[in-house]
């Protein structure tokens, strides 16, 4: 039987052909053939079934094939089909609750990155070595600190403290400040919950606690 999950994953993909997918393909300059668009989400290559809408991730060239996930979807599927027209970057970071256009003021993302931060501490290397693994641009603020990049045109800066003798482990996920033009609030928890389930496959590390989607 189909999880609720799966359920919602099947019929964002029906949704998706429900939009002009020419503007797509123009608007982030997507490389397409006539049955598949294609675009890159943290680290994979996806394609896009521009007739069923089913979205499949490779990472042999399309030689084998897996059907992405409930996040994976959501996420590719909320920033082609319902980024603004004008979306663009400000060069600006912030966290999810501070970012332009969003009315909450208190931190659903902060127990997020409680509990993420949990899943890296006394792993320190292993999660540099997985950002590295990811194309991360190393940064100066934290233990471990990188400038990532889920989608091509959307970046996202993570740093990372790793537990003292005064402090438990913190993890910060920072936006750009127009990032809402790109994609929905509630989305930017399926693009960190997919970040952190690839950067824990990278850096070899299991918790089977953590439901990522």
């Amino acid at each position: 039987m189909a999880s609720n999950y799966d359920i919602t994953r099947d019929s964002t993909e029906l949704r998706f052909l429900n939009y002009d997918q020419e503007k797509m393909i123009q608007k982030f300059d997507l490389e397409h053939t006539e049955e598949f668009m294609f675009i890159d989400f943290i680290g994979r290559h996806y394609r896009i079934n521009r007739k069923s809408g089913r979205i499949e991730w490779s990472e042999d060239g399309f030689q084998t094939v897996e059907h992405a996930k409930f996040n994976e979807v959501l996420s590719i599927c909320d920033v082609l089909c319902d980024s603004k027209e004008d979306c663009h970057l400000s060069g600006s970071f912030c966290t999810v609750n501070n970012l332009k256009g969003t009315v909450r003021s208190a931190g659903l993302g902060d127990d997020f990155n409680v509990r993420y931060a949990k899943i890296f501490d006394g792993h320190e290397a292993e999660l540099a070595d997985a950002c590295e693994k990811l194309g991360g641009e190393k940064q100066k603020i934290g233990d471990v600190a990188y400038l990532l990049h889920p989608f091509r045109f959307l970046p996202i800066m993570l740093q990372f403290w790793g537990s003292d003798d005064e402090f438990p482990a913190s993890l910060k996920i920072m936006w750009d400040e127009n990032a809402l033009s790109f994609l929905r609030y509630e989305t930017t928890y399926y693009v960190v919950g997919h970040l952190i389930k690839r950067l824990m496959e990278l850096a070899g590390i299991q918790d089977d606690s953590v439901f990522l989607g």
